[in-house]
């Protein structure tokens, strides 16, 4: 260990790098079939570090990246945070203008691109870019890494510099970003401990995924990063890397448990899926369980509170009547309900969820006027309705705006979409608040058949009434689909949701068609410059 360093405080990056050192000999990242040691990322965070000294960053920069999962982004990151600046991942969003607003408001002392992510760039871009594995050796910054020593490097961030920028996952347009200080993120991801702990990384950076990257190998574990999401994919790589953990956001976790490679994979190396990012009907949850093993594990948390609630695959074991909740909340934070009235709810009475903790987000990064309706008094006001049952486990029903009380009856989207996904004929369904339908409906619902384009809608309504009475049910449309946009993310996209609604309503076309959402473009490499794979 270094000496001169500061013990009042160690920030997450002095844990990792020491965590790094003593496994230097060992494999701690696995990217494109290729290992990488812990001896040889954290010579990667030292070169790293060193450049962006050289280019003037310190104390008080925002380093924004628009990167792949590759080992050289985290450590780039790493680096940053250990000359005291922050970090953010931008999420590469397929909207341009999301993007450019994105960096308008950020306004980050350096962007960082790689070959994956550079046709991502807007055209005008008010601050210093640099490149990673591709452009003029002028703009590469790899190239000014290789030049650098890797002899170990101690730059002491304070415990209240900011340290990580984090983008929520707009579903409902550009995405707000959540702020913490190194004092806060570290409390979040310097404490693990798990050796044993094969992580597979396969979402974007710029959300969840970093969190599990740095408390993976902090706790001793190793990551295996992948560059995105597929299910078949997934399923071999868990046989393959024998994975004990994976995070699936909901809609990939019901695309996978439905994916024929189930059967023949050998999936007995899991010990946790988590998933997270909807409400995950009970009935999903218990294919999954039936198809993946008892395995499953729900979180529920926010980018703004952090982790908030687990249901660990022991809790709904023992009581599978667990499945429609998102269990106990964990242990140094506290949640309280507010009703309509303003009074704060008691056990088995729903209200709006108001959440405190250490791992909190210390507000949003210059989005003063959204902070201040988010963040009152020390608490996050999530936006989201539940309630605590007498068990003490926590039920989210959805968002405030997509619950509605119809005679006497409070319904969520949760319950209209596990009504549905046990018709025999309805692989997966999201309800949404209806908007622009002239006051008829509450909720828009896509539903997305079994065998595409045949579904008896006639006989979902039935159910629906049968469940909830005719009030309810008519106030609900069902549109049929054979697939349901996603962002980035993997979450459902509401506003492509909300405009493929609109079109069917002027249309009457049911049912439609949903282009794929994503492009990938292939990568070019620059062999000559420094890069960890």
């Amino acid at each position: 260990m270094e000496s001169g360093r500061n013990l009042s405080f160690l920030s997450y990056v002095d844990v990792l790098l020491d965590q790094l050192e003593k496994q230097s000999d060992r494999a701690v990242l696995r990217y494109l079939d290729h290992d990488v040691t812990g001896g040889t990322l954290r010579s990667a965070i030292f070169r790293y570090a060193r450049a962006l000294a050289a280019l003037g960053v310190d104390r008080g920069a925002l380093i924004a990246m628009l990167a792949p999962n590759c080992p050289d982004a985290l450590a780039i990151r790493y680096a940053a945070n250990l000359l005291g600046a922050a970090t953010m991942f931008l999420p590469a969003s397929v909207n341009a203008g999301k993007r450019t607003a994105m960096l308008a408001r950020v306004r980050p002392t350096l962007l960082v691109l790689f070959p994956e992510t550079a046709h991502l760039i807007p055209d005008a871009v008010d601050g210093h870019v640099v490149f990673v594995g591709v452009g003029f050796a002028s703009s590469s910054l790899d190239r000014l890494a290789r030049v650098q020593s890797d002899l170990p490097l101690r730059r002491q961030p304070r415990p209240d510099d900011l340290a990580v920028v984090v983008s929520s996952g707009g579903t409902t347009g550009v995405p707000k970003c959540s702020r913490r200080s190194f004092a806060t993120y570290s409390k979040m991801v310097g404490t693990a401990n798990d050796k044993d702990r094969r992580q597979l990384v396969n979402g974007p950076l710029a959300y969840l995924s970093q969190v599990l990257v740095d408390t993976t190998l902090i706790g001793g574990g190793t990551v295996v990063l992948k560059p995105r999401y597929d299910p078949a994919e997934t399923l071999a790589t868990i046989e393959s890397e024998r994975i004990t953990d994976v995070l699936l956001v909901e809609p990939q976790l019901f695309e996978t448990m439905d994916h024929p490679d189930v059967s023949r994979r050998d999936l007995s190396s899991l010990r946790s899926i988590a998933h997270i990012g909807g409400s995950a009907p009970a009935v999903l949850r218990q294919r999954a369980i039936a198809r993946l093993g008892p395995v499953l594990t729900h979180m529920y948390g926010a980018s703004e509170t952090g982790l908030v609630s687990i249901l660990p695959p022991s809790a709904y074991e023992k009581n599978p009547d667990l499945l429609d909740c998102a269990g106990r909340i964990r242990p140094g934070v506290e949640v309280r309900l507010r009703r309509g009235d303003g009074t704060l709810a008691r056990a088995g009475q729903c209200g709006t969820m108001e959440v405190r903790s250490a791992g909190m987000a210390d507000g949003y990064y210059h989005q003063p006027v959204e902070e201040a309706q988010k963040f009152q008094g020390g608490w996050c006001l999530t936006g989201d309705v539940g309630f605590i049952d007498e068990a003490g486990n926590l039920h989210v029903l959805g968002r405030a705006a997509d619950v509605a009380e119809i005679d006497g009856l409070t319904i969520a989207p949760t319950h209209i979409e596990d009504v549905l996904c046990r018709c025999p004929d309805i692989r997966y369904a999201v309800a949404l608040t209806a908007s622009n339908a002239g006051g008829k409906y509450v909720w828009n619902t896509l539903v997305v058949p079994w065998a595409a384009g045949q579904l008896d809608v006639a006989r979902c309504l039935h159910r629906l009434k049968t469940e909830f009475g005719a009030l309810v049910a008519n106030r609900i449309r069902i549109v049929v689909t054979d697939r349901v946009p996603l962002t980035e993310q993997g979450k459902a996209d509401r506003t492509a949701i909300g405009m493929i609604l609109q079109d069917d309503l002027r249309s009457g076309r049911v049912p439609f068609q949903v282009a794929p959402l994503h492009t990938v473009q292939e990568p070019v490499e620059d062999n000559e410059a420094f890069r960890l794979t």
